[in-house]
């Protein structure tokens, strides 16, 4: 009686943490998106989502970025209890791991004031990073990267396991968010936003997935 009520308690706070990649996604892109339209002065088609953690209320992105880091950390910890072995045991976690660190890093050093935002910023990108400004520039990247490369060490898990139609559709996915996600031609800034919820959204999915297991 007393290992069926560890294996169950164990299996409840395995379920919790999982909880964290259900909810971490929702959280990040809704309050996003509502700053995104509510800021003054922000412009998506110009401004990378980064820079809303500049001016007055730039708090709350910070917030937003640490939130979300932890809560993929605390997701991170949930895959390694509910995949302890085969496939993907050995890396999913760690990268997902890498992805909600980044997220922190990306919420504590903040991008250099650009573009006219916040108000007041010069008109163009500055000639020289502050050191906020230069760990910041590396950490969103190195994020976004991690959570592509889990989605590719996941999806061979899938494809191990039987689940084909999975392991598609999450390679599509960590593809389009890849292309979405290059920082270069028109509309940058959207489709980064794009990507981002995408990502995120493949999160929420395969954390419910998982809590269902």
């Amino acid at each position: 009686m007393t290992t069926i009520t560890s294996a169950s308690n164990a299996t409840d706070v395995t379920r919790r943490l999982l909880g964290a990649g259900v909810i971490t996604g929702p959280i990040f892109v809704s309050t996003a998106a509502i700053q995104v339209l509510t800021r003054d002065g922000f412009d998506l088609r110009r401004h990378p989502l980064s820079m809303l953690a500049l001016g007055e209320h730039g708090w709350i992105q910070v917030i937003n970025f640490i939130l979300a880091g932890v809560l993929s950390l605390i997701f991170a910890v949930g895959v390694a209890r509910r995949l302890p072995d085969g496939l993907g045991s050995t890396w999913a976690p760690k990268l997902l791991a890498l992805y909600g660190a980044g997220l922190v890093i990306g919420g504590v050093f903040k991008a250099d004031p650009a573009l006219g935002f916040p108000a007041g910023a010069p008109e163009g990108y500055p000639e020289q990073l502050s050191v906020h400004g230069t760990i910041h520039a590396f950490a969103p990247p190195l994020a976004f990267l991690s959570i592509i490369a889990a989605c590719f060490v996941i999806a061979r898990r899938f494809s191990a396991e039987g689940m084909r139609r999975a392991a598609v559709l999450t390679r599509i996915l960590a593809v389009a968010c890849f292309i979405l996600s290059v920082p270069v031609g028109p509309g940058a800034s959207v489709r980064l936003f794009v990507a981002v919820a995408l990502a995120f959204g493949w999160m929420t999915a395969y954390a419910v997935y998982l809590r269902r297991r």
